[in-house]
């Protein structure tokens, strides 16, 4: 293959793979390509690419980076769905050379420049509306307008922190802006991972291509907030909706990669006029709130009362100017679609000069001739909502109408709307979206992308992200103006003509203070580590009871009158634990322990309590191991699988036993990988309450004055404690001896004692709110329940006594609720005791 550049032919080492691959390939017709220049040939960018990379090896690449987002679970949610999908990625990255990113760079700068400008203007002087350059209906119109925004000075100075643009190449070969992006801008945490993942999958081509690094962008963008806050050390939070996020899992994978709290609504409360983190430790300061909840949700007093996501009186204290919030709520204002056709008048009443980069045409039908002129074109245009992201009036999923598609009836129902209230509508021109190549069954196919691109305010003004986050559509219509269901997302090379240095996020500096703290936890985040380490340990304890039962039911002749006693009293404990319903026959063991491993809708089967820790730990993302997840979803999908499809009790017993094999993996992860700080502390302390509670009901099931010797053994099992008692006691089963090592041993592991002196020793490292000396309720109950089950003959011990332990280990969960958890601010706050000692 040869091309022309410059007026010279120069040759293209490429492998045969891509000469059947491109021989298809053709551009949509009438639509800029990123792959083909005018010529008909591959861009420069590509020829480049085509030399570095055979085409045979781009399944393998494919598959590198497929198994990169499985790994780590990569994963969006689409609005109105519980269970999230795994992220659609591209195998082929959008490259841009340096030459034209310095155009879109420029041309981001000012926009983003303009828009802080325009923001600045119309919450304070409005010289905008009163020289009449923007109607005051296109500002009073917007819910995005907060008036209680209005008069108030942005702490540290700026409106916007983050702001992004989506753009793509018009008919002329230009890029345009389609969309602006100012309310909490999504993706450029998804951007960093198709990054990880395409790089992972072309490494060699990646550092021979010189493509630009993102981590500088990152690491300003982090500097930028920290320079806005009073104190030297800021606590910087990143405000989340909450797991059912659509992109939860990017806010917490940029809250854990930038060094953020992740904080909810519920996490944060103002007190004293400046917002703060509720801890274990107490309320602690936070100085700087990244914030992706919708402005109208930040605070149920101002704004919209039906919110939980928010925090009371938050525009109090922006208003005092005592916290910084990026962006500030009211910025989505700048995303109304009846700005966009003023934004030209405005950028020369505010800068002086034209729009670098153009927006689509945008005819406002609030005004008399815009309205006539969108009535006049309407089949040949799109129209979309003023104001909001539906067309008013039309309950459709699409975001824009295009009446040259639409059946008669709608049509007109259309155009009455627009000519009764225009306000509410905008007419824009039809864009058909600049295409780049996407890999499909061994062959390029051109398809129409959108790609965002961001700017950060740093110290030294805005700085453009190298790089973005592409959009590509998975149909071949390039008529959409905006992409939504049916797209996969793509890494965004921009190519540098010299060497990239390596850049990182870790200080440079050799000074950096040391630290051994247990850090400030969030109570939320204590709160689903402690649950989360409980319900493991509750599928653990079911697919204990169903191994056992299983095992004893493969030989049923061999069994006394009493182990067949001990089995129907087995299958009931697990009817009783909710693992099945409550009026199935306890004879039907089968039905029984199937339902315990792998009921969806009863609450306490083994995959209900897995899948109640995953979404536990889905919400402490950040502080989990990835590794932890894989096992999680492995331990599902053989619960889920094979677990509603076992037909007798040796397949039912080999999914228990390897049920209770990946859990015990899950705990080593965290026994051997976690760092013993606060959030270590409970989830190791939800496990052992569990576990010290199931080891007294077991006990209490099998372990009264009449227990059997199949009992004791059955007991035994339970705990995973035969060969201990074995080694210890030479003769046969005894009660006094079983109930010593299942309850009071304290060198057992799997004893109740050994779990409360686990707890004592957690709740010493943790934080008090008390300083005169006294402990607190948890400490209080724990000592006194240490000291009685230490104290306590095994000789003595009978059912109502297991009961009593029982019910105190669920009374000192209680107490730990109240004390570490959600609370209210005042239930936070240190108590000091005056006076000498």
């Amino acid at each position: 293959m040869t091309s022309a550049t410059s007026g010279m032919t120069t040759p293209v080492t490429i492998d045969d793979g891509w000469a059947a691959a491109f021989a298809d390939y053709k551009a949509l017709p009438g639509v800029p390509d990123e792959f083909l220049g005018t010529d008909g040939l591959p861009r420069s960018q590509w020829r480049r690419w085509m030399e570095l990379v055979a085409a045979s090896d781009i399944d393998r690449s494919l598959g590198v980076a497929e198994r990169h987002i499985r790994d780590l679970g990569i994963s969006y949610r689409v609005r109105g769905e519980a269970k999230e999908r795994t992220w659609p990625l591209s195998g082929l990255p959008l490259l841009i050379e340096e030459r034209d990113w310095a155009d879109i760079s420029a041309s981001i700068v000012q926009r983003a420049s303009l828009l802080e400008a325009l923001l600045a203007d119309i919450y304070g002087p409005a010289y905008l509306i009163s020289d009449g350059v923007l109607p005051a209906a296109v500002v009073a119109g917007s819910p995005e307008f907060l008036r209680p925004m209005v008069g108030v000075t942005p702490p540290g100075g700026r409106w916007m922190h983050l702001y992004a643009a989506d753009i793509a190449r018009g008919p002329d070969g230009r890029w345009w802006v389609l969309n602006d992006r100012a309310q909490a801008p999504p993706g450029a945490g998804y951007a960093l991972e198709n990054r990880l993942a395409i790089s992972s999958a072309y490494s060699a081509t990646y550092q021979q291509m010189n493509v630009q690094r993102l981590a500088p962008f990152f690491r300003e963008f982090r500097n930028g907030l920290k320079a806005m806050a009073e104190r030297s050390q800021p606590r910087i939070c990143l405000m989340t909706p909450g797991s059912y996020s659509a992109t939860y899992f990017e806010q917490s994978y940029l809250a854990k990669y930038l060094g953020f709290l992740l904080v909810e609504g519920d996490d944060l409360v103002v007190h004293g006029g400046q917002v703060h983190v509720r801890t274990i430790a107490g309320l602690k300061r936070a100085d700087v709130l990244w914030r992706r909840v919708d402005a109208d949700y930040v605070d149920p007093i101002e704004l919209n009362g039906a919110s939980r996501l928010g925090v009371p009186r938050l525009l109090s204290a922006i208003r005092d100017g005592n916290t910084v919030v990026a962006n500030m709520p009211g910025t989505g204002f700048i995303e109304s679609r009846a700005l966009l056709g003023f934004l030209p008048s405005v950028c020369r009443h505010l800068l002086g000069e034209d729009l670098a980069m153009p927006n689509i045409a945008t005819w406002w039908c609030g005004q008399a001739d815009a309205r006539a002129c969108v009535l006049a074109d309407l089949q040949t245009m799109s129209v979309a909502g003023a104001f909001v992201d539906r067309v008013p009036g039309f309950e459709t999923e699409q975001h824009v109408l295009l009446p040259g598609e639409m059946p008669p009836d709608d049509l007109q129902r259309l155009r009455a709307a627009i000519a009764a209230r225009g306000v509410d509508f905008v007419g824009h021109e039809v864009v058909r979206l600049s295409t780049t190549p996407v890999w499909e069954s061994g062959r390029l196919q051109p398809r129409p992308f959108v790609l965002r691109v961001y700017a950060a305010a740093t110290a030294d003004g805005w700085q453009v992200m190298p790089g973005g986050f592409c959009l590509i559509s998975e149909t071949a219509d390039a008529r959409a103006v905006s992409i939504g269901e049916g797209v996969k997302s793509a890494d965004v090379w921009v190519l540098s003509e010299e060497p990239v240095v390596l850049e990182t996020l870790l200080p440079s500096e050799e000074d950096v203070s040391i630290r051994r703290i247990l850090g400030n936890l969030p109570s939320r985040a204590a709160d689903n580590l402690f649950w989360y380490g409980r319900y493991l340990e509750r599928a653990e304890a079911v697919l204990r009871i169903v191994r056992c039962l299983c095992s004893r039911s493969l030989e049923p002749d061999l069994m006394s009158s009493d182990g067949r006693d001990a089995l129907r009293r087995l299958g009931r404990l697990l009817i009783a634990w909710g693992t099945t319903p409550e009026d199935s026959p306890d004879d039907d063991l089968l039905s029984v322990a199937r339902n315990a491993l792998a009921s969806e809708r009863d609450y306490g089967s083994a995959l209900s309590n897995v899948r109640m820790a995953y979404g536990a730990g889905s919400v402490i993302r950040e502080r989990l191991s990835v590794d932890s997840f894989k096992l999680i979803s492995s331990l599902d999908q053989l619960l889920g699988m094979r677990g509603r499809s076992v037909s007798n009790f040796a397949e039912a017993f080999e999914v228990a036993d390897q049920g209770v094999v990946s859990l015990a993996a899950i705990s080593g992860l965290a026994q051997e990988n976690v760092n013993r700080v606060a959030g270590w502390r409970f989830l190791d302390m939800g496990r052992r309450i569990e576990r010290a509670i199931n080891t007294c009901r077991f006990a209490r099931s099998f372990g009264g004055d009449k227990a059997s010797a199949d009992d004791l053994d059955i007991l035994l099992d339970l705990i995973d404690s035969q060969i201990t008692y074995r080694s210890r006691y030479l003769t046969g089963v005894a009660l006094a001896p079983v109930l010593d090592m299942v309850l009071l041993d304290p060198f057992n592991p799997r004893s109740t004692s050994f779990q409360v002196d686990q707890i004592r020793m957690h709740l010493a490292t943790l934080p008090s709110l008390n300083d005169d000396g006294l402990p607190e309720e948890p400490k209080r109950i724990i000592e006194l329940f240490s000291g009685e089950i230490a104290s306590t003959s095994a000789r003595k011990v009978d059912v109502p006594m297991i009961l009593a332990f029982e019910q105190k280990l669920t009374g000192f969960a209680d107490a730990v609720a109240a004390r570490y958890f959600l609370q209210r601010p005042e239930g936070l706050k240190s108590k000091s005791a005056s006076g000498l000692a």
